[in-house]
């Protein structure tokens, strides 16, 4: 009897045609999240989870799937929607997508950041309009990025690849390091105090987790310690940024402008930030590149297949959960 694995939103064609290879897959094929009531039904008696960062995997969740769950398989790189310890306690391995979507989260920061520096989309509106116009020495004037100073708040993965495109621009680059990983800069940063960041830096971009400690990081006070003609770029996670906060820097002109592919209570986007000419808006686009959800859906169906055959799977999070690991089937 094939293992049932229950896909919480369809994947790249690759990886569905290889879950469906060797499990008894359940999908949901809506494009939004499977509603709560129905991904508590359809769970239980599962032996796998692909969820999403839109689906909550909490102690409700896990009590309706069962003893039977054996791993859940994000399909991202962060877990803040998975209780790890919840997990770890009842042996079910979690697992995610790491490396794969660097590179093309850090270009979309990059392109937040050139186009909130030179006011690329507020352009675009301007001339969509049909206004009459004609050029003009003080017409929308931006910020110059060649040889500015970068501050990278979270020096990983994707802080690091922000980092190196810096570098090539010339830039100054500053950055902060993850709370006890010994941070040194690696050669493409000077590592300094939060404060001293973004006091100094032109451009500030966001890598941090999701955590307790990193929810309105970017608080109204961090803000303020900002240069009011500097830019702010968020592609980590929506509640590390203090939306009212930010929105009142902006209207109040004590920031230059800001990048966000994430919110705080995505899918809603604050409404002054909406209506903001100088913010630049993407819809969580950071991984969203044909070679990277593939990359993703590809590991997410290494990590299923690895669990569910009693290997240890390639992206495991909660190595805790080994020694309780239940066995598939």
């Amino acid at each position: 009897m094939r293992l049932p694995v229950l896909v919480a939103r369809r994947l790249p064609p690759s990886a569905m045609a290889r879950l469906g290879e060797r499990f008894e897959v359940t999908v949901w094929e809506g494009d939004h999240p499977m509603p709560r009531e129905r991904l508590l039904d359809e769970v239980a008696g599962k032996a796998a989870l692909v969820a999403l960062l839109t689906d909550v995997v909490d102690d409700e969740l896990l009590e309706a799937a069962g003893p039977g769950l054996v791993v859940v398989a994000n399909y991202a790189v962060g877990v803040d929607n998975v209780d790890l310890g919840g997990c770890s306690r009842r042996g079910v391995l979690v697992t995610n997508t790491p490396d794969v979507l660097t590179d093309a989260t850090a270009d979309l920061a990059w392109a937040l950041l050139m186009a909130a520096a030179r006011r690329v989309a507020e352009g675009d509106r301007f001339l969509r309009t049909g206004v009459e116009w004609t050029w003009g020495p003080e017409m929308m004037l931006g910020r110059d990025v060649a040889g500015a100073t970068l501050g990278i708040v979270g020096l990983g993965r994707i802080g690091r690849a922000v980092a190196r495109r810096g570098r090539g621009f010339g830039m100054r680059v500053l950055a902060t390091g993850r709370p006890g990983r010994g941070d040194d800069g690696g050669g493409v940063a000077e590592m300094v105090p939060l404060e001293r960041l973004l006091a100094e830096s032109d451009f500030v971009s966001l890598h941090v987790n999701l955590t307790p400690e990193t929810r309105h990081l970017m608080s109204a006070d961090r803000l303020a310690l900002m240069r009011p003609d500097a830019v702010l770029v968020n592609t980590a996670r929506g509640p590390v940024v203090d939306e009212a906060a930010l929105a009142d820097a902006l209207d109040g002109g004590r920031l230059f402008a800001a990048g966000l592919d994430v919110f705080e209570a995505e899918p809603r986007v604050h409404p002054r930030l909406l209506s903001n000419p100088k913010v630049v808006l993407t819809p969580h686009l950071g991984s969203a590149t044909v070679g990277a959800r593939e990359a993703m859906g590809r590991l997410v169906a290494d990590n299923v297949v690895a669990a569910l055959e009693g290997a240890v799977p390639p992206n495991l999070v909660n190595p805790g959960a080994l020694a309780r690991r239940r066995p598939a089937g």
